[in-house]
């Protein structure tokens, strides 16, 4: 497997293999958590809403305070990346940039930022998940709010959580007691018959694939207190890596249908838009 990387060194970016590919242990991506990433599904060699996600990539950079990433340069290494594995069908495309190298304190130097794109296989979607929700809760006002950092050490510890209670992903609360999302999904739920997602005040991360799941299905972005949850008729997550996929229980307690008829619908019409276009 092949790494692609672009830093101070290597500007205009290389190609290595996983093995040989080296990253400063200076980099302050290693030593803070100071970088910002994200996760695209490629199939059949092409990422799928890449555009939306390189968007996103940059905003989070622009959040956390790093210089504007060359969005150009990355999707250049994200294209030789996957040119080098035409095999790896469908891929799992991890673009990563750094702060570069800095200080072993929380100063920055200001140096050149690091890119990093790397691949692996995409697990297949199970055709549903059990979820639990964890004694932690998110800050929706927090200076991270709504970035995808690196700093990802309480999504390990509250995925470690729920697993160990028989569970594929875990659910955060936030700081108000309303529904905020999981580890790497964001969370919809059906009450009343109506579909509905936290908003982004109550601080979940801006899910590309929830983003287009509300444009192609609709769906009410409302705060959901957590006591509402055992109401819910059918509830569904959505991430890069399970696409739309239903939910079957909470905290051991089965929903009355995974999927549900709002969820079914979800599924289809998510899988039918997609494959029509890769970037939407």
């Amino acid at each position: 497997m092949h790494v692609w990387i672009a830093d101070a060194d290597h500007p205009q970016g290389h190609l290595v293999e996983a093995h040989q590919a080296r990253v400063s242990v200076f980099d302050h991506g290693i030593t803070v958590g100071d970088g910002v990433f994200e996760t695209v599904k490629a199939i059949g060699g092409v990422p799928f809403a890449l555009t939306r996600h390189l968007r996103r990539l940059a905003r989070s950079a622009q959040g956390l305070g790093l210089d504007s990433p060359n969005l150009d340069l990355l999707r250049d290494g994200v294209t030789r990346a996957l040119d080098k594995h035409p095999g790896l069908d469908p891929a799992r495309v991890r673009i990563t940039v750094t702060a570069g190298t800095g200080p072993l304190g929380s100063d920055r130097s200001g140096g050149a930022l690091t890119y990093l794109v790397a691949l692996a296989d995409f697990p297949q979607i199970a055709p549903s998940a059990d979820m639990w929700v964890v004694p932690w809760t998110r800050n929706e006002r927090g200076a991270l709010t709504g970035l995808k950092t690196t700093s990802y050490a309480d999504n390990v510890l509250a995925l470690d959580y729920a697993k160990q209670r028989g569970s594929a992903e875990a659910i955060f609360a936030n700081t108000a007691g309303n529904l905020c999302e999981g580890t790497g999904s964001n969370i919809f739920v059906v009450l009343d018959d109506e579909l509905r997602t936290p908003p982004l005040s109550a601080g979940p991360l801006a899910g590309i694939t929830r983003e287009l799941v509300l444009e192609w299905c609709g769906g009410d972005e409302v705060d959901i207190p957590m006591g509402e949850l055992p109401r819910a008729t059918e509830a569904f997550r959505t991430s890069t890596g399970c696409d739309v996929q239903p939910i079957r229980a909470i905290d051991g307690v089965p929903l009355p249908a995974a999927p549900g008829p709002v969820t079914a619908k979800a599924m289809t019409v998510f899988a039918e838009r997609s494959a029509g276009d890769l970037d939407p």
